[in-house]
């Protein structure tokens, strides 16, 4: 019984992160006159040179994202018989999610290091849960998790080097790791 209100809240939380993370940005994009999602990076939508509004949305949807990830992580220690996969998801949540809500870009090191664990760590997880997992999930998630550390390196290296320009290809990053969120939600709850 246990197990299965842990596979229910785990998936309603991460679950919640996808879809909270996909509507903050859409939301604080509006919020910022001649934002380009080409030229500026998604946390420009949360430093000093975004609107007031844009700022609100989008450092409080993160911080509101890394708790909701934390809280996953507690009932996730429920679902698995490792720790890898809740370790991972909290680390993800407290230090990457919750990290670039409160150090914006304008912090410098604090939120570059927020970012890399927010993306890096969204793919960890999603190969720990390929691992763990005997359903077939885990193919979907392995390749998820896969695309995010590929995209991930892409603009590391690449930066605004393709045409889609830096905020193009960190959007690659990112609502790889929104779907993955979203579709494991979506497959815990199912499994419930």
């Amino acid at each position: 019984m246990v197990r299965n209100r842990s596979h229910a809240l785990a998936g309603s939380l991460v679950l919640a992160v996808g879809v909270l993370l996909a509507l903050a940005f859409t939301t604080a994009e509006a919020f910022y006159p001649g934002y380009s999602t080409s030229s500026l990076t998604i946390s420009a939508l949360g430093s000093d040179t975004g609107t007031p509004e844009s700022r609100l949305v989008f450092n409080g949807a993160m911080v509101v994202s890394g708790g909701l990830m934390a809280a996953a992580a507690y009932f996730l220690r429920d679902v698995y018989d490792s720790m890898v996969v809740p370790a991972l998801a909290g680390v993800t949540g407290v230090v990457g999610f919750a990290g670039v809500g409160l150090f914006p870009s304008q912090t410098g090191a604090p939120h570059a290091l927020a970012a890399m664990v927010s993306f890096g760590g969204s793919g960890l997880v999603a190969l720990a849960v390929a691992r763990a997992e005997s359903a077939a999930f885990k193919y979907a998630s392995a390749v998820l998790g896969v695309a995010i550390l590929v995209t991930l390196a892409g603009f590391v290296g690449l930066r605004d080097g393709t045409a889609l320009g830096i905020g193009g290809l960190e959007r690659w990053v990112a609502y790889l790791g929104i779907l993955w969120a979203a579709s494991y939600g979506g497959f815990l709850l199912a499994r419930e």
